[in-house]
């Protein structure tokens, strides 16, 4: 089954569709997709089954965000916590993702046509050798499309995506390439695996299930979540509508929470550049205190220099995350 679906709306959807989008639209919608073990139960069918019919509705919901104008889309597809269940659903999902991936590759032309970017978040290297290597191949070949944009989480856990952050920042101070007081709120969040995302807009959950489940927990503070009662598999475009109903009857509130939240950011980095400053100067003029102006420009200074360290870390930490991608690539080729 082809990730990138073909085809219109009904007569029905579109007009639906032309009325939603002419409210507020998410831009970034995030899906915890579940449901599929209790459906494959409730339909009498195996659990390959029922993860074969939830990976069949992931690219029929794909084809509605794009009707939608929606342009980026994250899913949650294989936590960390679900390696603890059975072997052998595991090493199904594995060939499941196997397999899809591999099908991915295959549509290199429909995903240049629709501009789609595959990005993967997660530990992979928690994952078998060959699936690596083969999410590697997706990943590197759709890296320069910017139409819309596909995040699959696997092997991924919120908690483990920011315990890996504060490991890169770490990481950057021993290089020398950022200083300790360089390490802020906003920092991490560009240490993040979704570091090339906007924050979701929207968040759903399907099955009837209230939690999170240690997915985009840090993304999501100033989210408008959504959960609804529908096993995943039997999702349908006009669930998917009642959801973007209920962001925007919130969006005003939303966007008013993520601005006083920059504006706080923006204070506390303020905050953070001026003890450093004062500091700075308190030993350079052996504790008399510096004037105004004094302190004005060494503020400017150090806050150009500060960012030009930030940014050369990230650029640093682009290229590690960048060359685990292309090394997987060779070492296919080479094998």
């Amino acid at each position: 089954m082809s990730w990138i679906r073909e085809g219109e709306l009904n007569l029905l959807e579109k007009i639906s569709a032309n009325i939603l989008m002419a409210g507020p639209m998410p831009k970034h919608v995030a899906f915890i997709m579940d449901g599929n073990r209790r459906f494959a139960r409730k339909k009498k069918l195996e659990r390959h089954d029922g993860h074969m019919q939830g990976f069949n509705k992931l690219a029929e919901t794909l084809r509605w965000c794009k009707h939608l104008n929606i342009p980026e889309v994250t899913v949650y597809a294989f936590s960390i916590e679900n390696f603890k269940r059975s072997k052998e659903e595991v090493d199904g999902l594995l060939d499941l993702a196997r397999q899809k991936f591999e099908r991915l590759l295959e549509e290199q032309e429909n995903l240049e046509k629709h501009g789609v970017c595959i990005r993967v978040l997660g530990d992979l290297n928690m994952l078998p050798l060959d699936l690596q290597e083969v999410i590697a191949k997706a990943v590197v070949m759709t890296k320069n499309h910017n139409k819309c944009f596909l995040n699959v989480c696997f092997a991924y856990t919120s908690r483990y995506e920011i315990t890996n952050a504060v490991r890169e920042m770490a990481w950057g101070v021993e290089q020398g390439l950022i200083k300790a007081s360089d390490v802020s709120e906003a920092l991490l969040s560009e240490c993040l695996y979704s570091s090339n995302s906007p924050n979701p807009d929207l968040l759903i959950r399907t099955s009837g299930e209230v939690r999170l489940s240690d997915f985009l927990l840090w993304q999501t503070s100033h989210s408008c979540l959504v959960f609804q009662s529908v096993l995943w598999p039997e999702y349908s475009f006009w669930n998917l509508c009642e959801a973007i109903v209920q962001y925007q009857l919130n969006h005003k509130s939303i966007q008013k929470a993520r601005e006083l939240h920059r504006e706080e950011q923006a204070l506390q980095q303020l905050e953070a550049d001026c003890a450093c400053i004062a500091e700075h100067l308190q030993h350079q003029g052996n504790g008399k205190p510096a004037d105004a102006q004094r302190r004005q420009e060494a503020l400017q200074h150090y806050t150009v220099a500060r960012e030009e360290r930030v940014q050369d870390f990230l650029q640093a930490l682009k290229h590690k995350r960048d060359t685990f991608f292309t090394n997987l690539c060779s070492e296919t080729v080479l094998t």
